[in-house]
């Protein structure tokens, strides 16, 4: 009997399913409890703030649950994302946050870009704990996510690492985007450029 062994590029789509399917699996019961806590709202005892707190929390979880999935998840050649689906999961993700997120175009775009766009905001999101804003912007077929903040805390060598395409032995859970955005850049033959200012970031691909 022989095994094969698995490619990048097969490796990188059991990744992609693996987070489709933690994300497909989470959100059915997220939902429930967001209507449960919908409906507990409705109740004499819904105005306290106890209840106020787990409506935030739920909401929250299910925002990030929804970015998780296009970020992580398998984005097929072809496959479009609606912007108002795209609007909807950012503003979500923002409210409550610290960060602004502004999108410059109106359209739908590929799914496969979508990707690299949230895979981008998660590295921003590194560098930006103490929040800012983020524009995503289009040009010609390619994509800017800038992110601007008075006070930034920025890891040089992972910065330096995204832009020459190699992906650090050393990653944390907590920076795996770095190494996701740069293998899916490679499999989509784009290059990823990083340009870095004192009070901003823009990951360009």
């Amino acid at each position: 009997m022989t095994i094969d062994t698995p490619t990048d590029d097969m490796a990188d789509d059991l990744t992609a399913l693996l987070g489709s399917r933690i994300c497909h699996d989470l959100i059915s019961p997220i939902g429930a409890i967001a209507n449960g806590v919908e409906l507990l709202g409705m109740s004499v005892q819904g105005g306290s703030a106890e209840m106020a707190l787990i409506s935030e929390s739920v909401a929250a979880a299910n925002a990030r649950i929804r970015f998780f999935r296009v970020a992580f998840g398998l984005a097929s050649a072809g496959q479009m994302i609606g912007m108002a689906e795209l609007l909807s999961i950012t503003d979500d993700l923002s409210r409550g946050s610290r960060t602004r997120i502004c999108w410059s175009s109106g359209a739908s775009l590929p799914r496969d870009s979508a990707k690299a766009i949230f895979l981008a905001l998660l590295c921003l999101e590194t560098a930006m704990p103490w929040g800012g804003d983020v524009t995503i912007t289009a040009e010609q077929g390619s994509w800017s996510v800038t992110g601007k903040a008075p006070r930034l805390k920025s890891d040089t060598a992972l910065w330096r690492a995204l832009a020459d395409g190699v992906t650090p032995d050393t990653l944390s859970a907590a920076q795996i985007q770095f190494g996701l955005l740069n293998a899916f850049a490679r499999n989509q033959k784009r290059r990823i450029a990083v340009q870095q200012a004192e009070d901003r970031i823009t990951i360009s691909f």
